[in-house]
């Protein structure tokens, strides 16, 4: 547990560091652009951070400690507590994502299990290369390599996704494509024995 309270603080610190100028400047970027509003403008950030996780791996310790950690220094922080297994997600969470400075992805042993997960995984890269939105990736007891090649846990996920049809082929491809982006990404590690 200590390992994972320094990770936390460290997290914290990076966030803490970062938010106050995405906040100054983005307000200063849509007040500048008020008279000219567009539909392609950047919409207003109603949260700081943004994220993501598989429930039942990390719900209710690492993520929950993160959370909550989060909330306590002030930052504005959405994490989905109303998901149910098997639901689609819907247009409203891709908002949230959209509007949010930062994303923090956990990825765990069942991320790629979620369906879920893995579409507002896409979502979040998607806004990482329009919007500029900074993503940090956190491999908690899975291997950076296995989220990148999907091997391990996340290849025997993939198993399970049929791809039979054109649209179901694609959406796999966008899913491997946004885990090995963000398996690229630089994150923090966390390993079965810290």
């Amino acid at each position: 547990m200590p390992f994972i309270n320094s990770l936390i603080a460290s997290i914290i610190a990076f966030l803490s560091f970062l938010i106050p100028f995405s906040s100054s400047s983005s307000s200063s970027s849509s007040s500048s652009s008020s008279a000219t509003t567009t539909t392609n403008s950047i919409p207003q950030k109603n949260y700081d951070v943004f994220l993501s996780f598989g429930g039942e791996d990390t719900r209710y310790n690492f993520t929950d400690h993160l959370y909550q950690a989060l909330l306590k220094r002030g930052n504005r922080t959405f994490r989905d507590d109303k998901l149910k297994r098997g639901e689609e997600i819907g247009s409203e969470l891709f908002k949230v994502i959209e509007r949010s400075r930062f994303s923090v992805i956990v990825f765990s042993k069942n991320y790629a299990d979620s369906r879920w997960c893995l579409n507002e995984l896409v979502k979040i890269m998607e806004c990482r290369k329009e919007m500029g939105q900074i993503v940090l990736s956190i491999f908690y007891h899975v291997g950076p390599s296995h989220v990148r090649k999907q091997t391990g846990s996340f290849g025997e996920a993939f198993k399970n996704y049929k791809e039979d049809t054109k649209e179901k082929k694609e959406m796999v491809q966008r899913w491997r494509g946004a885990l090995t982006e963000a398996a690229n990404l630089s994150g923090e590690h966390v390993k079965d024995d810290g």
